[in-house]
């Protein structure tokens, strides 16, 4: 490290340009009178002395001003940077403690520019994912981000994957990592939504090369993100093809994600199981207060896992009975089904 990187490091840590100086004579010397480091520094012996009580204050140095001529010892370099740690823990903790009392809302929109970050914020999101997760990425990165969907969806989470590859992908590929996944030949950028709030776009390029100048965008906006959501929906999910579906989650369970227990109630039916479905729901169309219903799931509507039985991409809608009539149910913004949800049980 040359002498203006090393007088750069220094003022970083709170010392003045005169601070330096006097402290980079004395170091160049090891121990020195007043008088011979003012000439070095062309600052008074007075300005000396000051100096060198504030940085023995700091640790820097020690000031013998019990012999005559008084003296200024640099001290040991390691030992000022044990103490510079020290002080520096110490304070981490007081740091630590305002930082996590503050409530913290993430920056709604971050351009990436990029391939470390465009990683470390798909493994973060995904990490950080309580209910839902789509996410189309290429072949090449998906082992990088293998351990993190397998935990989401371990923990629970609704796994929708797309994998673009030009080579042939088979369900060993995709299986642990995906509640249902697809693959798709065509090119594709990445995208991921989590928990209808978290999203990111990127040009595939930015993962697969190091050197590329294009830019990705991370956003935390409940507004936009079920846009991207629709167009994952609407434009990549139904072009892709089945690779594999996971097997039902145990029952009884509580669902954030409305297409989740779509999901699950639909593998049930398949294997000829009845199912019943819970929750505190209200009218969409009539409005009115909020109501509870318990009834048996007769069919679904959904287009996660194949055959694809919804009118629209987005239609993600429970029939269930209710007395002598049936009635559907719809997760959050329904605007067609009788009734909407939020959390909700099926067992």
């Amino acid at each position: 490290m040359d002498d203006s990187t090393l007088a750069a490091r220094l003022e970083q840590l709170g010392l003045s340009e005169k601070e330096v100086d006097t402290y980079l004579s004395i170091l160049r010397t090891g121990e020195a009178k007043a008088s011979e480091i003012a000439d070095d520094t062309g600052v008074s012996k007075r300005y000396v002395y000051s100096i060198s009580e504030s940085l023995e204050e700091r640790g820097f140095v020690d000031v013998n001003d019990h012999v005559v001529p008084t003296t200024i010892r640099a001290r040991p370099p390691e030992e000022v940077i044990a103490s510079l740690t020290d002080q520096l823990t110490e304070m981490e903790t007081a740091l630590a403690d305002r930082f996590a009392d503050t409530e913290r809302e993430p920056q709604q929109f971050d351009v990436i520019k990029s391939r470390v970050t465009v990683v470390k914020r798909l493994s973060e999101y995904i990490a950080n994912a309580e209910s839902e997760i789509m996410l189309s990425v290429p072949q090449q990165h998906l082992p990088e981000i293998g351990d993190e969907l397998a935990a989401a969806v371990d923990r629970g989470v609704l796994v929708m994957l797309v994998v673009n590859s030009t080579d042939r992908i088979d369900a060993t590929d995709v299986a642990g990592k995906a509640s249902v996944a697809r693959a798709w030949e065509q090119g594709m950028p990445i995208m991921l939504t989590v928990d209808g709030q978290y999203g990111l776009v990127a040009p595939a390029d930015m993962v697969l090369r190091t050197n590329s100048d294009q830019r990705a965008i991370a956003f935390v906006q409940k507004q936009i993100v079920p846009i991207l959501s629709g167009s994952f929906l609407g434009n990549y999910w139904p072009m892709a093809t089945e690779l594999h579906v996971a097997e039902p989650r145990p029952l009884p369970a509580t669902y954030r994600s409305f297409r989740h227990l779509v999901l699950q109630a639909t593998l049930r039916l398949r294997a000829d199981e009845d199912v019943t479905f819970s929750a505190e729901v209200y009218p969409v169309q009539a409005g009115g207060d909020t109501r509870h219903i318990e009834g048996r799931v007769v069919d679904t509507r959904q287009g996660m896992a194949e055959p694809q039985t919804n009118a629209y991409p987005i239609e993600h809608t429970l029939v269930i009975e209710l007395g002598e009539e049936t009635a559907t149910i719809g997760g959050p913004g329904s605007f067609l089904e009788d009734f909407e949800a939020g959390e909700a049980r099926l067992s």
